[in-house]
């Protein structure tokens, strides 16, 4: 094509494509990821027709993954994963240590060397945050405790990945890379000098963006936001983002994935970051899907046909071998077989960073051509069967519901760890008592009212962290999954007057409201929920109080509307009395005008 409109005809084809590709994946129930990816196949070298410009299209991809690791770095939250490290910083280094160690082992078998085995093992080892994300939101589980560990599972191993690409190049000559790679020739001298060189030239940068960059950027966007010029904000956010990756390259000589991330770091810390996040996401979103075009491009269709069973190992190491490895690992922590499953299926799928690894394993002559189209591939096929993993594990997690003693092992704990009985609690006190299924945030508010109310309950918990501190605040607290008879039966359900489910998950409330009645049949029952069709059925089964989020937050707005116009809010409030039960206790829960916040949360 003329090289003057090579770059217009690389955009607009790509992203045209990209748009059909995405709907049709989407209307498939499938993730939009993989339409992107056959768009770029399509307009790739190994397919007939349009042939997007192979030189162009690598450098927009840059731009992508510049822009994709800014976003990582923006919604990269200490907090979030303080609150489950216990289990996601282990379990995360266990998993990836596993995946690279069955990858390496393949290649080894294969006949590659060490290095193409440690960059295809890391790359099979690290999930897709965009393709786990959107599993957790189409499930209504990025709230709950399975959803926070697996994101925070995910965060360790994209920090992982992150060194891995900043020490890569460094390892490269000591790995076996070819002496035609420039960066293999500099380690081969003395690789020990040169690790040395790039930790300290890292480790500058890292301290010159977290003493300098988290005054001097929050700073000019707080400038720029004050004159009032919204595409002048979006560009400062957008200049920031490609200026720290581009300047860290070339006087640190760190990647631009890395100088990006923390660029993300830095704007997180402005009291504008939202509004960064708001303003750059279409920007982000429009390059992603360049970068996982261009990934498509670079993929051989061939090698489904010529090697269709090394495609099938490195698709069983990516669904089956990650998968079994962070079952256990959930499992060996002693967290219930619901959180092993959830998190097992979230991350049975790579993505991104293993692009991204893929791509520098090939640039350092580490990786063959061959080892990028398997990773590939594996990524096409385990992002399209990752909604129909995470209904199987569905089904898996039910067949064993029914086999009580099966069910019951998985869900064992060791006695002189937390015990599933409250400790120091006398089981007479737990009489006429409310339990509270969930301790975070919509629990916690809950938990603090009750508390000061001096109304007795007990609280079932999922996440270990938040049972302990329960624990050491006093609170009578059972540690295990809800879905468990045997769970329930330690609030001693068959003698409460009340039953809070405060979970996210459709399923899973359910499920606790079929095994609560089983035990005590008049327990009145108050349901958390997040959508008009689920409160119908559960108020159809006999639920006291059945609340969607929105809908109480639309009827609050209405009433303080209204109260602003002098208008009597006596509808809004009869609205939301015919919802509650006759005979629910003033403040038990809480009303529009309750003081809802506890005094500690976890």
């Amino acid at each position: 094509m003329p090289h003057e409109t090579a770059l217009i005809s690389t955009i607009a084809v790509g992203l045209s494509l990209a748009f059909i590709g995405g709907f049709i994946a989407t209307r498939l129930k499938l993730p939009s990821l993989v339409g992107y990816l056959l768009a770029g196949v399509l307009v790739g070298p190994f397919t007939p027709g349009f042939v997007a410009d192979t030189e162009l299209a690598p450098q927009l991809a840059e731009i992508g993954v510049i822009l994709l690791m800014f976003g990582v770095g923006m919604h990269f939250s200490v907090r979030d994963l303080m609150a489950v490290r216990k289990i996601a910083v282990p379990g995360a280094i266990v998993q990836i240590a596993a995946a690279t160690a069955l990858g390496a082992a393949l290649a080894s078998f294969w006949g590659w060397s060490l290095g193409a085995g440690l960059v295809l093992g890391l790359a099979l080892s690290v999930a897709s945050t965009v393709v786990l994300l959107r599993a957790l939101e189409e499930q209504g589980t990025l709230d709950s405790v399975n959803g926070k560990i697996a994101v925070g599972w995910l965060i360790v191993e994209d920090l992982v990945m992150v060194l891995a690409l900043v020490l890569l190049p460094a390892f490269a000559g000591f790995l076996g890379a070819e002496p035609e790679s420039l960066a293999a020739n500099v380690a081969g001298e003395n690789w020990l000098l040169t690790v040395a060189l790039t930790i300290g030239k890292v480790a500058a940068f890292i301290g010159l963006m977290l003493i300098v960059g988290v005054r001097v950027f929050p700073w000019i966007l707080s400038q720029v936001s004050r004159v009032g010029s919204k595409e002048l904000f979006t560009l400062c956010v957008a200049a920031v983002a490609l200026g720290i990756a581009y300047g860290s390259a070339k006087l640190f000589g760190v990647s631009f994935a890395l100088g990006a991330f923390f660029a993300g770091i830095v704007i997180n810390e402005s009291d504008l970051s939202h509004r960064a996040a708001d303003e750059s996401l279409p920007l982000q979103n429009v390059f992603a899907v360049l970068f996982f075009v261009s990934v498509g491009m670079l993929f051989d269709p061939a090698i489904l046909i010529e090697q269709p069973l090394q495609v099938l190992a490195v698709v069983a190491i990516i669904v089956i071998g990650k998968s079994v490895a962070a079952c256990l690992i959930v499992l060996a922590f002693r967290y219930p077989l619901n959180t092993a499953l959830s998190v097992s299926a979230s991350l049975a799928q790579i993505g991104e960073f293993s692009f991204i690894l893929a791509g520098l394993g090939v640039s350092l002559k580490l990786l063959p051509a061959e080892g990028q189209n398997l990773i590939l591939a594996g990524a096409l096929l385990s992002i399209t069967l990752n909604p129909l993993i995470f209904r199987a594990f569905l089904g898996i997690e039910e067949r064993l519901r029914t086999q009580p003693q099966l069910a019951s092992f998985f869900e064992e704990r060791p006695a002189d760890e937390l015990s599933e009985t409250p400790v120091g609690v006398d089981e007479q006190q737990l009489q006429g008592h409310a339990v509270l299924i969930g301790y975070g945030r919509v629990g916690s508010i809950i938990g603090g009212v009750l508390a000061r109310q001096g109304i007795p309950y007990a609280v079932i918990e999922q996440n270990r962290e938040y049972a302990e501190e329960l624990r050491n605040r006093g609170v009578p607290t059972i540690y295990g999954d809800a879905t468990v008879a045997a769970t329930l039966e330690h609030a001693h359900l068959e003698c409460a007057k009340l039953l809070i489910i405060t979970a996210p998950d459709a399923f899973e409330a359910r499920r606790i409201l079929e095994l609560s009645r089983q035990t005590n049949p008049d327990i009145e029952v108050v349901v958390r929920t997040h959508s008009d069709a689920e409160r119908e059925y559960l108020e159809q089964q006999g639920v006291g109080l059945a609340l969607m989020g929105e809908r109480e937050l639309a009827l609050g707005m209405c009433a303080h509307i209204l109260r602003s116009f002098a208008i009597d809010a006596g509808e809004i409030t009869a609205t939301k009395g015919r919802q509650a039960s006759a005979h629910a206790e003033p403040g038990a829960v809480g009303g529009a005008e309750d003081p809802l916040l506890p005094s500690t949360t976890a």
